[in-house]
């Protein structure tokens, strides 16, 4: 007797193996994708612009990406003793106006360089929702704790941006395959009602593209952690973001849909040498320890002779 219903996983094409470049934006769990993809050591970029919530942040983002855009001091702010960029998270704020600029054009730029031999795109979203700056009259990616006075909270526009964000990877690499997927986490400050809304805006939009588009795909993370993962048990703490179980679960399926078996086989010798790496013995200058380090040494140069893209 079967006690829960799953969400059906397809196998996609064309899949993720170690020749891959990935490039990952968006929400927070976008970012628990891109860490796993970077544990087992899958060439990728995450979010070089920090965390991006919303549909019009990643759009204005790729935008930036497409036109090469250089970062000056217009386009920079001091606030609380620090510089801010409203286009991006927090992360790449800086004491230093030089720092924050560098920052920002650096991104750009690798980016741009990744995305011309890019493979796959995943794109993440996390709202519906987002703040509009009053004196611009543009959406911001962060509010950077400025006071909400100087916002209005408002849906963005989520199909033109999505659909912007689609066309402006195919400009820059037609060979790229995009997936959607919509994060799981629930942005319950917007509301309970309003968080339901939000996120039936990006999945209809997005059902909307991989229709019309022959190189994007969905994957269900909303929908597992909704349906397969709906107990307390597999969020943490804060009752809102998916616990470390809840993540490799997804990260399992993700796997299943996208990473071929070879792949996978790999990613096995991978995982051991990471808990090799990781391991922290009692006695750093016994001879069991040097023995144990000479042989880790040795299935790291293996596995890169076998593949010569991994790289430790």
């Amino acid at each position: 007797m079967e006690f829960r219903t799953q969400i059906p996983i397809k196998s996609q094409e064309p899949k993720i193996g170690y020749s891959s470049k990935v490039l990952l934006l968006g929400s927070c769990f976008v970012e628990n994708i891109g860490k796993k993809l970077e544990y087992f050591k899958f060439e990728q970029l995450l979010n070089p612009f920090g965390i991006l919530f919303h549909p019009a942040a990643i759009h204005n983002f790729l935008k930036r990406v497409k036109t090469q855009h250089v970062f000056t001091e217009e386009d920079i702010f001091y606030h609380n003793e620090a510089w801010h960029c409203y286009e991006a998270h927090s992360d790449l704020n800086s004491v230093e106006k030089e720092d924050i600029l560098r920052n920002l054009n650096a991104a750009v730029e690798e980016t741009h360089q990744f995305l011309l031999s890019a493979t796959h795109v995943v794109i993440t979203p996390g709202t519906s929702w987002g703040y509009r700056l009053k004196e611009t009259n543009e959406f911001v990616a962060n509010c950077h704790k400025v006071p909400q006075s100087n916002f209005s909270k408002e849906i963005t526009e989520v199909k033109s941006a999505l659909f912007g964000c689609s066309e402006i990877v195919r400009e820059i690499n037609p060979l790229a395959q995009i997936i959607f997927t919509v994060s799981p986490v629930r942005h319950l400050k917007d509301g309970f009602v309003d968080n339901q809304l939000s996120k039936a805006k990006l999945i209809t939009a997005i059902q909307e593209i991989v229709a019309s588009e022959s190189h994007c795909s969905y994957f269900p993370s909303y929908e597992i952690m909704m349906d397969e993962l709906r107990d307390y048990r597999f969020y943490a703490e804060d009752m809102v973001h998916p616990n470390r179980t809840a993540v490799d679960y997804i990260w399992e399926k993700f796997q299943e849909a996208w990473i071929p078996s070879e792949a996978s086989a790999i990613m096995k010798k991978v995982d051991t040498i990471q808990k090799g790496l990781l391991h922290r013995p009692f006695n750093e200058t016994s001879e069991a320890h040097k023995k144990f380090r000479r042989d880790l040494q040795e299935k790291i140069g293996k596995l890169q002779e076998e593949v010569p893209e991994i790289r430790f």
